[in-house]
């Protein structure tokens, strides 16, 4: 296993905020633009084809932000992340754009995340969370891709049961004074304790698979916060990186680390009252400067032991996409803190990558200094480990943001 940084050269640059990359059979790459309009950038989503030197715009006007890329079957599959979401299905050789899922969760926290196709030949795809950790607040008004109060609620993906919890806040809607907000409920709202809500397909906070053509729609977890990227193992065994609960909004949670699992079939993995096994009430998961979160379910009993991770990355470390190196590690990408949108202070943490050991879940950071956002990472058909560049994106005090349009590219490293 890698254990000393690679040397990293720019492949290619000027890209607008990407977030996924992909090579096809023929050794093309795809790299697909986010579409957020951050620091001025064109808004919605695109994607480009990089081949003999030359780079081709094969779509455009995605919505916003486009979350994935992923060659199957000769075709691109893209995940939009927009409101609604969707996943399109766009042939590599030309033809009509097909939408394989519309109608998704969107307008939340997260989104629609990135697809997967698993060995039984389904397509495998991730919804994250509408809200931090199920309880709308005015964070909603400092994320730089949302902006926007009241949003969507979440979606269970099985049976829940509330208990009596509300948080007051200020009420910034037109006339408002204060507001009273419980979980799963829109702002403003309170939902009485023992209010039953039944699961529903699409949810959010969930892993959930379908056939090729988007039919057979089927829940395989819930619960998993904001499972960014997905990994199918050749052994069949599918890994979700999960981004952890911040330290905001009316349910704050402190010192949440970014968590990898193995996905299994109806398991949960404990959002929104666990975080890698451990209730959101222990004591290291208290918020600076807030009390306590409280549990807002009261079925656990109905639900199952929430799973434990195959191991933890640090608090704010974003691990989002991943590949597997020809020795058999794992490469992930470390998008970095977000503080101090996502906590009020704490250490720099990610903008690395991280090699995972799959024999015994041990991992090793490995500084990329020329980068400003690592977000993908994929093996080229050189062998090279290809690495994908969001580009200079950092959250300010009170919603502010510093950002350059055109920073993120593709870097290129002997593996």
């Amino acid at each position: 296993m890698r254990t000393t940084p690679p040397t990293l050269e720019p492949y290619e640059k000027g890209f607008g905020f990407p977030t996924s990359l992909a090579f096809d059979d023929r050794g093309r790459l795809y790299v697909a633009e986010s579409g957020l309009p951050f620091g001025g950038a064109t808004p919605g989503g695109g994607i480009w084809r990089l081949r003999d030197g030359r780079r081709e715009l094969i779509a455009e006007g995605l919505r916003a932000p486009v979350n994935g890329v992923t060659v199957y079957d000769g075709a691109l599959y893209v995940s939009e992340g927009g409101n609604p979401g969707r996943i399109l299905r766009l042939p590599l050789d030309g033809g009509t754009p097909e939408p394989v899922l519309d109608q998704l969760p969107g307008g939340g926290n997260y989104q629609t995340n990135m697809t997967a196709f698993g060995p039984d030949g389904r397509l495998y795809f991730s919804q994250g969370a509408a809200t931090n950790t199920g309880v709308i607040g005015l964070d909603a008004l400092d994320i730089g891709w949302l902006k926007r109060l009241p949003h969507p609620l979440d979606i269970p993906g099985r049976d829940i049961e509330l208990r009596a919890v509300a948080v007051e806040t200020d009420d910034p809607r037109e006339g408002g004074d204060r507001a009273v907000t419980g979980p799963f409920a829109p702002f403003g709202s309170v939902h009485p304790a023992g209010t039953r809500i039944p699961a529903a397909l699409p949810c959010t906070a969930a892993v959930m698979s379908c056939a090729p053509d988007g039919s057979d729609l089927r829940l395989v977890a819930w619960g998993l916060r904001n499972a960014y990227g997905l990994l199918f193992l050749p052994d069949g065994r599918l890994l979700v990186t999960d981004q952890g609960a911040n330290d905001r909004g009316s349910r704050p949670v402190g010192g949440a680390p970014e968590l990898l699992y193995e996905v299994r079939a109806g398991a949960w993995y404990g959002w929104p009252d666990f975080i890698g096994g451990v209730p959101v009430t222990d004591p290291r998961y208290r918020p600076e400067g807030s009390p306590p979160p409280e549990f807002v379910l009261a079925n656990h009993h109905e639900l199952p032991p929430p799973e434990a991770p195959l191991l933890a990355f640090a608090p704010h470390s974003a691990a989002v996409k991943m590949t597997l190196a020809p020795d058999g590690s794992i490469v992930v990408a470390l998008f970095g803190d977000e503080i101090p949108l996502t906590a009020p202070s704490g250490p720099r943490s990610g903008r690395a990558l991280a090699v995972v050991d799959p024999d015994d879940w041990s991992h090793t950071v490995l500084p990329t200094p020329a980068l400003k956002r690592p977000i993908d990472v994929a093996f080229g058909p050189d062998g090279q480990l290809y690495v994908l560049d969001f580009g200079h994106f950092e959250p300010g005090a009170r919603g502010r943001l510093a950002a350059t349009a055109g920073s993120g590219g593709v870097w290129r490293a002997r593996w």
